[in-house]
């Protein structure tokens, strides 16, 4: 293994991965703008969200193999315990109704319903080929790059660099917020962003972080499609029912116990 990798260093090749998914992406999504008809524009653009989430890990994986660095090692691939994994699935559950309301509450006091609704437009699936394109993006690619990439990769080196956890997560999830350059979100996911941070830090994989961050897209991909049929028993007044936050900080509260529990640190 070569010299030890710096913060700067460590946020160079952060941002580099990142600019590199987006070019790519954007010189797709710029081919698809010529096409005749909108149909062809729109297969595009996720064509080019698809190809970018996917290329996000490349510039990382060479810069690790160009040095020697030990993969598995690096970006915290860990394998974990059934235990665990039951615990990040149960922290999962509850967390995705918890965010839910978040958003209902800050886009009401914000003034950005609007821009929320049009955010969600995106998530919609079409016909069948948008809908494999969309789901491996959101719920596969888009978690399992930016898990490596934050969790596995930055916070890592931050935590071994700085020797403050607490320090390595906060500045990392904010980051990570910036990163999606969305305003109307920003707070939701930076919050996301340091349980994320949290989860991969106690177990030591981001396999745990990798849980909570596809269940989460995938949760948000079928209210968005499935609304009409979920909302009349999901929703009291256009807010999460009460029934579902009581259940969701239940499954909270199991989750970070039995984590606790069967993850020493």
């Amino acid at each position: 293994m070569n010299q030890t990798i710096s913060v700067k260093l460590a946020f160079g090749v952060v941002i580099f991965s990142v600019l590199s998914s987006l070019i790519i992406a954007s010189i797709i999504a710029a081919a698809g703008s010529v096409q005749p008809n909108e149909h062809s524009q729109n297969t595009y653009n996720y064509i080019a969200l698809f190809v970018g989430q996917g290329f996000m890990i490349i510039p990382l994986l060479l810069f690790l193999i160009s040095r020697n660095e030990p993969i598995i090692e690096s970006l915290r691939l860990n394998s974990i315990s059934l235990s665990t994994l039951i615990s990040a699935i149960c922290i999962s559950m509850g967390l995705i109704p918890v965010v839910d309301e978040m958003d209902r509450i800050l886009s009401f006091v914000f003034g950005t319903e609007e821009e929320l609704a049009q955010l969600t437009d995106i998530l919609i699936i079409d016909y069948s080929f948008i809908g494999i394109l969309l789901s491996t993006t959101i719920v596969v690619l888009a978690p399992f790059g930016e898990e490596l990439l934050f969790r596995g990769f930055l916070q890592k080196k931050l935590e071994e660099s700085w020797k403050d956890i607490t320090r390595a997560v906060l500045v990392t999830s904010l980051f990570f917020a910036f990163i999606h350059m969305n305003p109307v979100w920003i707070i939701q996911i930076y919050l996301l962003g340091v349980i994320l941070g949290y989860l991969a830090w106690k177990t030591g994989s981001i396999l745990t972080s990798l849980v909570l961050h596809s269940l989460n897209n995938g949760a948000a991909l079928v209210l968005t499609n499935y609304s009409e049929s979920i909302n009349p028993y999901y929703l009291w007044n256009n807010h999460v029912s009460p029934i579902f936050l009581v259940l969701a900080i239940c499954s909270l509260s199991f989750g970070f116990y039995n984590l606790n529990k069967s993850v020493q640190v």
